[in-house]
């Protein structure tokens, strides 16, 4: 358990860290500002939506906009450090400290001083609040559910313990053990289980409307360049000497293909940093795309609302059915995700880990 909670501190201070490394925030009242202006955009419309944001957005009612205003930390040397709340903004038309949120130009997004330069940016942005949040819930669970089992192990599962342990056994049974090995997977097993309760509570959380719910985390490249950075740097440091073998020195391929040009040791050191690249791409591309259908789906309404034709209200009912549709659709993506990028760490690990036969 120590391990697990490890894993998990670590993870949210790298997520943070590359979070806050981000060249762009999207800004937090654009989205509802679609809605004021006479034509509605539909691009940015979606991307403002999966965008992160300086609030927490709820809803428009007419001109007011109803939102969760979060800490801005700012810090530049003839300022200091600054902490307000984003609500001092007002989505962007006024300025606060001699700070403003740009809604538009080069910095579009980013928060600026009087003469344009942009301050060290250490805000609690709604991407970062997300990622507290589903850290502070994982460890929540798991640490509530590890104290039955330290009382007594072999008594019954109860409530919570009776959804999740089936889950934890699966990972043991069908994804360590038969991709590591029975030796070696009890090493893996913390780093695995965190990394499929983080994307799976987070594809969840990102599926509600409402905060804490509503951001795409698991979305934001950021946070799955962290994910895949962990499983690259836990592969490369337990590789063996036999996984390294079969990189620089593959053996039963022709030795022209070795020397005097290194063809295949090449290919295979290249290969070493496409698996993490294609695991980041992977859940980033499909967790985002599955947003922007929904989406897209309810920007329909919007654009037939406006053409003011008699099919508004036909489009508006098969929009709203295919939302519905997607949404569940979303959810089983959600645990497909999460168990493709946790077998394919496993997947890797044992490849690190194999013994020559």
């Amino acid at each position: 358990m120590m391990r697990f909670f490890l894993c998990c501190m670590t993870l949210l201070f790298m997520s943070v860290l590359f979070l806050k490394a981000e060249e762009k925030h999207t800004p937090s009242g654009e989205a509802t500002h679609q809605i004021e202006k006479k034509k509605f955009e539909p691009g940015s419309f979606m991307f403002d939506h999966i965008g992160d944001a300086y609030e927490w957005h709820i809803m428009t009612v007419g001109h007011k906009h109803i939102s969760i205003p979060l800490p801005v930390i700012l810090y530049s040397k003839t300022k200091g450090l600054s902490i307000f709340m984003s609500g001092r903004f007002h989505h962007g038309h006024n300025s606060y400290k001699g700070y403003k949120l740009e809604m538009s130009g080069e910095n579009k997004g980013k928060i600026t001083d009087e003469e344009g330069n942009l301050p060290l940016d250490l805000s609690i942005t709604k991407n970062v609040a997300s990622l507290l949040f589903s850290i502070g819930l994982i460890l929540w669970i798991f640490l509530a559910m590890a104290k039955p089992y330290k009382r007594n192990a072999l008594k019954p599962p109860r409530g919570i313990q009776s959804f999740l342990e089936p889950i934890v056994v699966f990972i043991r049974d069908e994804v360590a053990i038969p991709s590591i090995g029975k030796k070696k997977y009890e090493v893996f097993m913390p780093y695995l289980l965190t990394v499929f309760f983080f994307i799976l509570f987070n594809n969840v959380l990102g599926l509600i409307p409402v905060p804490p719910g509503g951001a795409n985390l698991t979305g934001n490249i950021s946070v799955t360049f962290v994910l895949a950075l962990f499983t690259f740097i836990i592969t490369t440091i337990r590789g063996n000497r036999n996984y390294w073998k079969h990189i620089f020195n593959t053996p039963g391929v022709p030795v022209w293909l070795k020397i005097p040009v290194p063809l295949m040791p090449l290919v295979e050191t290249i290969g070493i940093f496409t698996k993490p690249f294609v695991l980041m791409v992977r859940l980033f591309a499909n967790i985002t795309a599955g947003h922007i259908i929904a989406l897209g789906f309810l920007s329909l309404i919007y654009i037939f609302a406006e053409m003011s034709t008699g099919l508004a209200y036909g489009v508006s009912i098969v929009s709203i059915v295919f939302l519905i549709f997607m949404t569940f659709l979303e959810l089983l993506v959600a645990f497909i995700q999460a168990f493709v990028f946790t077998f394919l760490s496993a997947l890797y690990f044992g490849m690190a880990t194999e013994e020559h036969h």
